[in-house]
């Protein structure tokens, strides 16, 4: 099954810009990454990265902009899950 939810350009554009920024953490880079797979391609969101994007959601250490990547991976998962 594709998907045909796709990230916005906007968001692809700052998922971009965060994977070349070395202060970036992992779970912002890992976020990012998938966010930017799912901006042009019927890619759909694993589970695995389902399962850390709603870690990042339901935790209160991570930045907006991260929060943001982890809705838009969210967005886009498998709802037969």
């Amino acid at each position: 099954m594709t998907n045909t939810k796709q990230s916005s350009k906007a968001l692809a554009s700052k998922a971009a810009s965060t994977l070349n920024d070395p202060s970036a953490s992992k779970v912002q880079k890992s976020l990012a990454a998938s966010v930017l797979s799912q901006s042009s391609t019927g890619n759909q969101t694993s589970s695995e990265m389902e399962t850390k994007a709603s870690e990042v959601l339901k935790s209160s250490k991570y930045s907006d902009e991260t929060k943001s990547f982890a809705a838009s991976v969210l967005s886009q998962a498998n709802k037969a899950r």
